[in-house]
């Protein structure tokens, strides 16, 4: 499994991420992967990931190295690593999502849909949508989609948003099916913490 923590050997804080792929081995992979290999990766349960993502949108520019974890039907856990720990812990379940900034002991709550998810990341994609990304089957909203594919799943998405913006993202590694535990998506401790809306929280996180 790859989110890992410092607390639990299972969920938590960020480590650092190295892209393995150039952008030339990248480039060598297939497009189209074999029926099987791609069966299997569109029936996956959950995915946990360490990627390097790059968005060009129409208000946002900005990379980012992301640890991900995603549960069908509706279950995320995204982290965004800082310096000295996560910048960004955002769990999106049952419809709900909040994101914490632990270094600045603020919070962002609100529904975990497309339109909130635009506001916080700038990729205005629901957590299910996120999910067919990954493995390889796109979203019928999408304007444009590709996937480049290793062994078992794909190693680069390449996508245009529905709101034109451009998604990149290169995986270091990933597993298809892991046993995530329950608290990976429960909500991060945020007693205390100040209250921010959406413009604040994706500049507490992409400065």
């Amino acid at each position: 499994m790859v989110l890992r923590s410092a607390r639990s050997p299972r969920v938590g804080a960020i480590t650092a991420l190295v892209c393995a792929a150039s952008v030339a081995g990248c480039a060598s992979l297939p497009r189209t992967p074999a029926p099987e290999t791609s069966a299997r990766a569109r029936a996956a349960r959950s995915y946990s990931g360490a990627l390097r993502v790059s968005l060009k949108g129409p208000t946002f520019r900005g990379r980012a190295q992301v640890l991900l974890a995603l549960q069908r039907p509706d279950a995320l856990r995204l982290e965004v690593p800082g310096p000295t720990g996560a910048r960004l812990v955002a769990v999106a379940r049952n419809g709900r999502l909040t994101a914490v900034f632990p270094a600045e002991r603020a919070f962002l709550a609100g529904p975990a849909d497309a339109a909130q998810m635009e506001a916080l990341l700038g990729v205005g994609l629901t957590a299910a949508e996120l999910f067919d990304v990954v493995v390889g089957m796109g979203s019928p909203r999408l304007r444009a989609y590709e996937a480049r594919w290793g062994a078992g799943h794909p190693m680069e998405v390449r996508a245009t948003l529905p709101d034109g913006g451009r998604l990149t993202a290169k995986v270091e590694e990933a597993e298809l099916d892991p046993e995530l535990p329950a608290e990976a998506f429960s909500p991060p401790a945020h007693a205390g913490f100040r209250e921010i809306d959406a413009q604040e929280a994706r500049s507490l996180w992409s400065r």
